[in-house]
């Protein structure tokens, strides 16, 4: 079969197009026919071995899984021993981040992670959903109308799903990316753009309820000054030192009622069907940029690293 390999970590130049075995699933496992894969920013992180955490899950000095890719609709074609719930034919989908395997032709997966999509759904915009689609709404959880919002990294397919589901509730929301997509995320409906590479949010002078950063750059005493009384701020994701210096520095914070933390998502099955659930009624739309072929994974992947992607996009190992 066709696949993306990875043999080490570092740039899109050290992944290349191969000829690989077709995988046998295991036990508890489902192999599916790849139809669609989202290309999300962990993928970038595994891609390049950082920040650390990235290691951690993927191998300290090599990555221990050979094919990116993690958010997979696919239709089963085998089935491990001891899988009952699905049968061939099925079309599911998954959150597969810790074992991936996406960017090619099959995958074997955990048959725990994965459930049915529903039949309203296109294989690529439900390969959008899990990654992105569950920190959009675990970020925006609690949301009242009137507050102020600000997100950075607003452009991506978080950012966006974001920005979508808090102005349905009413709320003034800051979007924070580069420049060339003021205009975009200005009709997708933010309130203000700030052009991250021209003005630091965090240096304005202005104050917001939530902050939602995609990735974290700042330490504690920059976030609080920008947060207003009783503010949250979550990051979900950033270097490790960073996110530590969050962790244990805006702990003082606490007695100036501002909170400042990492962003919870709980992944899996039952937040991958919440988030299907949203799309289908029409809650949640992310946005594609393009579909694109095996071959387009490496541009796609420095892309999506660089932040130029607005919104998502999809590989479909098919085309």
């Amino acid at each position: 079969m066709k696949a993306v390999v990875q043999d080490r970590y570092g740039g899109p130049e050290h992944l290349r197009l191969a000829d690989i075995p077709v995988p046998q699933p295991k036990r508890a496992q489902i192999r599916v026919k790849v139809q669609a894969c989202a290309v999300n920013l962990s993928d970038w992180e595994y891609l390049i071995g950082s920040p650390f955490y990235a290691r951690l899950i993927g191998g300290l000095r090599r990555p221990g899984h050979a094919v990116l890719g993690s958010d997979i609709v696919g239709t089963v074609d085998a089935l491990g021993s001891g899988v009952q719930e699905f049968s061939i034919g099925d079309r599911i989908i998954g959150d597969c981040v810790m074992v991936r395997g996406g960017f090619a032709e099959y995958a074997c997966l955990p048959a725990a992670d994965m459930t049915r999509v529903p039949n309203t759904l296109s294989d690529e915009l439900a390969a959008c959903l899990p990654q992105a689609g569950g920190i959009a709404v675990s970020g925006t959880e609690g949301l009242k109308e009137g507050m102020r919002l600000l997100i950075n990294g607003a452009g991506g397919g978080s950012g966006t799903m974001a920005l979508q589901l808090a102005k349905s509730s009413g709320v003034h929301v800051t979007a924070v990316d580069n420049g060339a997509k003021t205009d975009w995320l200005k009709s997708l409906g933010a309130d203000e753009v700030i052009d991250y590479r021209t003005e630091d949010f965090a240096s304005s002078g202005m104050q917001w309820d939530r902050i939602l950063d995609m990735v974290a750059t700042r330490g504690p005493t920059s976030i609080a000054r920008s947060l207003t009384k009783d503010g949250v701020y979550s990051a979900s994701g950033g270097e490790v030192k960073i996110l530590l210096s969050l962790l244990i520095g805006g702990l003082r914070y606490r007695l100036q009622n501002k909170r400042i933390g990492m962003l919870l998502v709980p992944a899996g099955r039952e937040l991958t069907e919440r988030i299907m659930q949203m799309a289908a009624e029409g809650v949640l739309s992310p946005h594609i940029e393009d579909v694109l072929p095996l071959s387009s994974v490496p541009e796609a992947l420095r892309r999506t690293g660089l932040g130029e992607v607005k919104g998502k996009l999809v590989i479909k190992p098919q085309l």
